[in-house]
């Protein structure tokens, strides 16, 4: 026979384990009350209090326990109400659910839109404010410079000689340096004063003159010399070619099929036909690497100059000089140009002087000067 007062559980609550603890908490909260909960014996707390709290407000628990049962586990019970909602408390359409969830996105959306903002300014901001690093490009270990009217111009050395040579044979056949320019314009937009050995059909060379159109035989084209002076004999047919534009006279001669083309070059070429015919004075110098450089080769040199300019430099000055320029200043431009090729280390011309140690540096003046009009190669 059992001991003590028993107890009835609530007719719709029965004792359970501590697992069931959430099957009796969601029952609770569909009870009118709880007033009658102190009657009910369980393991573990239950709430007691929630009929005085309000809807949304954490319920205490109060529990009783079986004798010899363990000590019951504090609990609080959120949004347990102790009443039941009255019928006449509206509940919350799907329309009002709609619009709450459609409201929340709108606001994440514009949240999400100001800080897309602030992150792009901020961004655009230091794209502005910094400035970039320039990293100047390095300077080729072979090369030339021309000075021109205060204007420096870059060239290879290949150009730089090309650009010599075509000069110098138009003092040979005692050319206005109208004549260069033209010669000039013209080269720069059939080869850019690389002497190359191909071309449109069967063109080569400096000009791009074709053997198939009676200007000579490849080998010849190939030629700076030869075919500079092909192009200057058919120059010097064309009427007035000294009085109509440029690009006028270089197609009388090309033929080519634009003529326009040549007039984009002119400018240039007129500051290059200064500076190679003598009139700009020590306008050109050039550098190389010492190791690259061929041996020296003083007398090809003089030889090679004489072929070209049809003047001996060792006859310089001359009583009467071309219409073209300076004949000694443009060979020691041409002498710079070709340094390389034949080794050449100084070129010196009246109080100026260029040396291969110190090509960037340009020409510089030295005591020790040339006879006047006279060319010093070493």
């Amino acid at each position: 026979m059992r001991t003590g007062r028993r107890t009835r559980p609530h007719s719709a609550v029965r004792a359970a384990a501590p697992c069931d603890a959430p099957r009796i908490l969601a029952h609770l909260q569909h009870r009118d009350s709880y007033d009658d909960l102190e009657s009910v014996v369980y393991p573990f707390p239950i709430p007691v209090a929630a009929a005085a709290a309000g809807p949304g407000m954490p319920v205490p628990i109060r529990s009783r326990t079986a004798p010899g049962a363990p000590a019951p586990i504090p609990l609080t019970v959120h949004g347990v109400s102790g009443k039941r909602r009255k019928s006449s408390e509206p509940s919350e359409t799907p329309q009002q659910r709609g619009r709450r969830k459609v409201s929340a996105f709108f606001k994440i959306l514009v949240i999400l839109t100001a800080a897309c903002g602030v992150l792009v300014g901020g961004g655009f901001y230091l794209l502005r404010s910094i400035k970039p690093i320039e990293i100047a490009p390095p300077a080729p270990a072979a090369g030339c410079k021309m000075t021109e009217a205060g204007r420096k111009t870059g060239l290879e050395i290949e150009q730089a000689a090309n650009a010599a040579t075509i000069g110098g044979v138009a003092f040979a056949k005692d050319l206005p340096d109208h004549a260069v320019v033209i010669a000039y314009a013209t080269v720069w937009q059939e080869s850019k004063f690389h002497n190359i050995d191909f071309g449109d059909r069967d063109s080569v060379g400096l000009f791009q003159q074709r053997p198939s159109q009676e200007w000579g035989r490849v080998d010849q084209l190939m030629d700076p010399v030869y075919a500079s002076g092909r192009f200057y004999d058919e120059l010097a047919d064309v009427p007035g070619y000294r009085d109509i534009p440029v690009y006028e006279a270089a197609q009388a001669v090309q033929r080519s099929a634009d003529g326009f083309a040549y007039d984009d070059h002119e400018p240039k070429s007129r500051g290059m036909a200064k500076a190679f015919t003598g009139q700009e004075g020590a306008a050109l110098s050039c550098w190389f690497k010492k190791q690259e450089a061929a041996e020296t080769d003083v007398a090809g040199a003089r030889e090679e100059m004489t072929r070209i300019f049809g003047i001996d430099p060792g006859t310089l000055p001359v009583a009467d000089p071309p219409a073209t320029g300076d004949p000694g200043q443009a060979m020691a431009l041409w002498a710079v140009a070709n340094a390389k090729d034949y080794g050449l280390t100084s070129v010196t011309y009246g109080d100026q002087r260029w040396t291969a140690a110190k090509g960037r540096d340009g020409w510089v003046r030295t005591a020790d000067v040339a006879p006047e009009g006279q060319i010093l190669l070493k």
